[in-house]
């Protein structure tokens, strides 16, 4: 059975949706009052519910559950920078703001990307987290990240463990870049060529990208796609270059947003959802008509998908967790907007229902297999 984790800036729903995904039930709030940024099901057990969480009395936290959320836990020890050292500026995790099972092969391992830009890893199943000191620690990190310029502060995100090989990792620094690592997290370099960067003058940059999602394919791993502060690429590796293949969206929509998902089974198949993205940033849907795109050529032309949406006058925006995809035939594609909606579509984005309204303003949408 698909259900959806849906965290708000009050906390966290879970939605249970019948056998046919035409009905659907909320269950909650989990954690009320406390923002929470992710929520993820670790797909190793089918069980366990990890929850990142910013509490008005515990600050920023983790919490667990192993009963699909009857009963909740908090982390025994919480992602904490380490302490500074006698004449250095230390500093302390504000949110944490990304959450990413381990490899199939390390059962119990999670990876947690916090605000300001951090690295964390547990090994007993979020119960203690630990620094990932080659990220956190790493010499050129501030200068990657320079003064962090995004409007809610710094985000470790899109953090992408290879599922052929545990050692090699991807993540996104909003803002900073791509980066990857073949070690675990003990080096890591930068993959942003031909990105653009249009806030700084013209050149070509190894770091100082703004991504705001980047995704790998769990099918063909050597392609990823990235939704970036300036425009919607794609990579296919061995190769080191993106290719913007948001230029092929309408002009007058633009290729800024913020998630990016892509279909489980077809490499060449992704939706996205773009915003307006023109100078004054109102990070809305375009001209108030919002619509999710999809590809089925690996961006080389885009379908506007817009059935079940606002025809017009709806400004809001999804943001880059705010959207997820089921595992069904034909595909489930679910999406949580900042005015508190949650919509599905049963058919790959051919047609959209409101199956919830009223909530909070939406941080995540993960749809998982309940029992």
């Amino acid at each position: 059975m698909i259900g959806l984790l849906v965290g708000t800036r009050k906390g966290l729903w879970i939605v249970r949706g019948d056998a046919e995904r035409a009905g659907w039930e909320l269950i909650g709030p989990h954690h009320f009052g406390s923002t929470v940024h992710h929520a993820v099901l670790d797909p190793r057990d089918g069980k366990t519910l990890i929850a990142a969480a910013r509490t008005g009395h515990l600050g920023p936290t983790i919490f667990r559950s192993e009963d699909f959320g009857e009963s909740w836990s908090e982390a025994s020890q919480p992602p904490a920078f380490r302490k500074a050292a006698e004449g250095e500026e230390g500093q302390a995790v504000h949110h944490v703001f990304w959450l990413t099972p381990g490899h199939a092969s390390q059962p119990g391992t999670w990876y947690a990307g916090t605000s300001p830009h951090g690295l964390f890893k547990s090994e007993d199943a979020g119960q203690t987290w630990a620094p990932v000191a080659g990220f956190n620690d790493h010499p050129d990190l501030r200068t990657w990240a320079g003064s962090g310029g995004t409007p809610d502060g710094e985000k470790t995100h899109s953090i992408l463990v290879d599922p052929r090989d545990p050692q090699r990792l991807f993540l996104g620094l909003s803002g900073g870049g791509c980066f990857e690592s073949g070690d675990g997290g003990a080096s890591w370099t930068p993959r942003n060529k031909g990105v653009a960067m249009d806030f700084a003058p013209p050149g070509d940059y190894e770091y100082g990208h703004d991504p705001h999602c980047v995704v790998q394919h769990p099918a063909q791993p050597d392609r990823l796609y990235m939704q970036n502060h300036c425009g919607l690429y794609r990579l296919d590796r061995p190769g080191e270059v993106w290719e913007r293949i948001g230029d092929n969206l309408p002009r007058e929509v633009g290729d800024v947003g913020f998630p990016v998902v892509t279909h489980p089974r077809d490499p060449d198949t992704a939706w996205v959802f773009p915003m307006d993205g023109t100078k004054v940033w109102p990070r809305t849907a375009p001209h108030g008509k919002p619509a999710v795109y999809r590809t089925r050529d690996a961006g080389a032309s885009w379908q506007r998908l817009d059935q079940g949406w606002p025809a017009e006058q709806a400004w809001f925006t999804v943001k880059r967790q705010c959207m997820s995809a089921d595992g069904a035939d034909p595909l489930g594609v679910y999406v949580g907007t900042s005015s508190g909606e949650l919509y599905a579509s049963r058919d790959e984005g051919e047609s959209w229902t409101r199956i919830a309204a009223h909530l909070p303003h939406i941080y995540c949408v993960e749809a998982v297999e309940l029992p």
